[in-house]
């Protein structure tokens, strides 16, 4: 049988809302996540959901939840700036991040209804391979779409 020479049209968007977890600790390490967030964006007319988690005990980012919530809708409103298109945010509150973010992001998700979830990761070392990464666990867990930035 041939194949069809003639690409189908897509019936409706492929991404509609993209979520990309941040992390206001380690903003330096997102630049490359936040391009890819925006050209599939601006590529597939979808928005865009910054969500970060944080505990309910001061940390070098916030005091609290409210000042880290604050924070995140300023660095949603900087990105938009920057980039020339409307980022949403949502704080997310956990009581032991380190053991709840997988669960968080998830649960954070389906909040949002978003169908794709776009992270930055890292080159993985000797602790990936014993202990799972978000991304990862993301990726087994949930039958949303997740793509991994390194």
């Amino acid at each position: 049988m041939p194949l069809d020479p003639q690409p189908r049209k897509m019936e409706g968007k492929v991404f509609k809302k993209i979520m990309v977890p941040v992390d206001l600790a380690h903003l330096d390490k997102l630049e490359r996540a936040l391009d890819v967030a925006s050209d599939l964006a601006k590529h597939y007319q979808a928005s865009v959901c910054f969500v970060g988690v944080t505990s309910p005990q001061p940390s070098a980012v916030a005091h609290n939840p409210q000042e880290y919530a604050e924070k995140l809708a300023q660095f949603a409103k900087t990105q938009s700036d920057r980039r020339g298109l409307a980022f949403e945010h949502k704080a997310m509150t956990s009581h032991d991040p380190a053991i709840e973010l997988d669960e968080t992001l998830q649960d954070a998700a389906h909040q949002i209804g978003a169908d794709l979830i776009l992270m930055a990761s890292h080159v993985p070392g000797y602790v990936e391979h014993v202990v799972s990464s978000y991304a990862g666990y993301l990726a087994s867990h949930t039958e949303i779409s997740v793509f991994i930035v390194r």
